[in-house]
């Protein structure tokens, strides 16, 4: 069995639906069913004898314990986080707490667990710790792209939230022997997405009339990872990565978010065109710049791709193509997740258990 904490987010939620495919091993998921926490987006493993889940804070160290023991996993892949940066800007406090005292508390957890285990148990157990490209900060329009031994320089409340639990994670490693795994990615998108960032958001707008935000002037550059690679490579690291190492994973796709939204105003206009003709690229409008916004993030994701054999299988234009799809496929999904309608499923669906 392995644990996965923060599995009823947008890249848990992927990577559950990926493992059970994939693999005939169970899976544990622990989520705190935050805001962006969602059990429709796992309804489809519901009924899958290998999938469990159990509503709990990773700051709470003795129910995490008391699950290690119970359930005895090889592994635990740490997906939980707040990431989100506009809303680390206006309440930075909840960054921390999940963060860096979530990941903290987790780490013990699974340091006492790992201490107690018989030596090939021990052996082969794993912490796999999922970041962010974030933490190494901005590049200028000709600097190379991120390496693993870029120095770190967040600029954001997540992103210093995110830096400091890869520390951790790195420290717990090289003080204690835990055998940990880090997996810092780049800007992902695909199904499940929750709608405040950039590719659910405007695709939402779009659909609904509504007007399509761009910051400043739109040249802000992403490295754009379709999320189903990202689960790809994060599933290949676990099996064959080296204990203490980072691994960078990067879509290998660096575009303007100006571009992306054309782009997706393209796609509309194909898959879902207005009845009067307009292009949905009419309803794009430019809005004030938010703090410390950072100008471009690109990965180099060489050490992955020669050392575990492991490189997308999407393009930007594939992937993209294939989420616009599957939000116009799920709107009742959209819907509840934009009206809080999800949160009344969860408590018909577990009741008291999830109060």
């Amino acid at each position: 069995m392995i644990f996965l904490t923060g599995g009823a987010g947008f890249i848990g939620a992927n990577f559950v639906h990926h493992w059970l495919a994939a693999h005939d091993e169970p899976v544990l998921v622990l989520d705190a069913l935050t805001y962006a926490g969602n059990l429709e987006s796992l309804a489809p493993a519901a009924g899958d004898p290998r999938y469990q889940f159990v509503r709990v804070d990773i700051c709470d160290r003795a129910t995490v314990a008391a699950l290690l023991a119970r359930h005895r996993p090889r592994a635990i892949l740490h997906f939980a986080a707040e990431s989100h940066v506009d809303r680390s800007i206006h309440g930075p406090g909840d960054f921390i707490r999940t963060n860096v005292q979530g990941t903290f508390e987790l780490l013990e957890a699974a340091r006492a667990y790992w201490a107690e285990l018989p030596a090939a148990d021990k052996a082969a157990f794993r912490f796999l710790h999922v970041s962010t490209d974030e933490v190494y900060g901005s590049l200028g329009p000709t600097d190379p792209a991120f390496t693993e031994t870029t120095p770190y320089a967040p600029n954001s409340p997540y992103s210093a939230s995110k830096a400091a639990s890869d520390h951790l994670v790195r420290a717990w490693h090289h003080t204690y022997g835990l055998p940990v795994l880090t997996t810092n990615c780049s800007n992902n998108y695909g199904p499940y997405q929750f709608p405040e960032k950039l590719i659910p958001l405007m695709i939402h707008n779009a659909l609904a009339g509504k007007p399509l935000p761009v910051y400043g002037d739109g040249q802000n550059v992403r490295d754009w990872l379709y999320v189903l690679d990202h689960c790809r490579a994060i599933d290949r690291v676990l099996a064959a990565g080296t204990p203490g190492q980072t691994y960078n994973i990067g879509g290998h796709n660096e575009v303007k978010n100006l571009d992306v939204v054309h782009t997706l105003c393209n796609l509309l206009d194909e898959l879902r065109p207005h009845a009067d003709g307009r292009s949905y690229r009419e309803q794009i409008t430019f809005v004030a710049d938010r703090p410390g916004h950072d100008r471009r993030y690109a990965i180099d994701a060489s050490k992955i791709e020669r050392e575990l054999g492991w490189t997308p299988q999407e393009t930007f234009a594939s992937g993209l193509r294939q989420t616009v799809q599957w939000y116009l496929d799920h709107a009742e999904w959209v819907q509840h997740v934009t009206s809080g309608a999800y949160r009344q499923w969860v408590d018909r669906q577990y009741g008291a258990a999830l109060a």
